[in-house]
């Protein structure tokens, strides 16, 4: 798949740059350019998993949420620019320096041959949305909202909703915002993006 690296982490910079101004803003964002964010996939085998695709789906939920808020409230006085790019460009900050490059056997024709294949390297198991939170709240302040829409971006999907929380869904009623950026989450990886073999295209 072609992919422009480039193209990509110069638009989410930009819109960064554009939108989020407060103390510690410009620090994070030094992390992010010299961490592997903009080269990393964004899922194993799923969602944009190949090299630059959690710099896309990034921008994808970023686009996804800002058509979400504007369509629930008409204008961005509500839930501000800063907000929404925020918490659509970093809500899987979790996922720097996650992932690695192994190797399988795969046969082919008849015969093994090595595959690279994408493994998880976790280094700071600290969950999923809670880690993006840990790690964003160590350069710069989020808001209550911002934390928590973050923090439950995953939905369903979140290991503790899995294992019987029902923190989420009282969450979601308190904050509309916070449902509108699982529903972006969920939009950007069911629709604008598909699953890929990594290293084919």
């Amino acid at each position: 798949m072609e992919l422009d690296l480039e193209k990509n982490k110069e638009e989410f910079i930009n819109i960064y740059k554009e939108y989020i101004h407060r103390e510690g803003a410009d620090a994070l964002l030094d992390y992010l350019i010299k961490s592997d964010f903009f080269t990393a996939p964004a899922s194993q085998k799923y969602h944009c998993c190949f090299a630059g695709g959690l710099c896309l789906h990034s921008i994808n939920v970023y686009n996804r949420l800002r058509r979400e808020v504007l369509e629930q409230y008409g204008d961005f006085e509500t839930i501000n620019e800063e907000t929404i790019a925020i918490c659509g460009l970093l809500h899987d900050v979790c996922k720097v320096d996650f992932y690695s490059v192994d190797y399988r056997n795969v046969k082919e024709d008849g015969e093994w041959v090595k595959k690279p294949v994408y493994i998880v390297d976790e280094k700071l198991p600290y969950g999923h949305g809670e880690k993006s939170v840990y790690i964003i709240n160590g350069f710069m302040r989020l808001t209550r909202e911002e934390a928590l829409a973050i923090n439950w971006h995953m939905g369903g999907f979140d290991a503790r909703v899995k294992g019987g929380s029902f923190a989420m869904g009282e969450w979601y009623y308190k904050s509309p915002f916070a449902l509108l950026m699982h529903i972006a989450d969920l939009k950007a990886t069911y629709l604008d993006e598909h699953r890929k073999d990594i290293f084919k295209d």
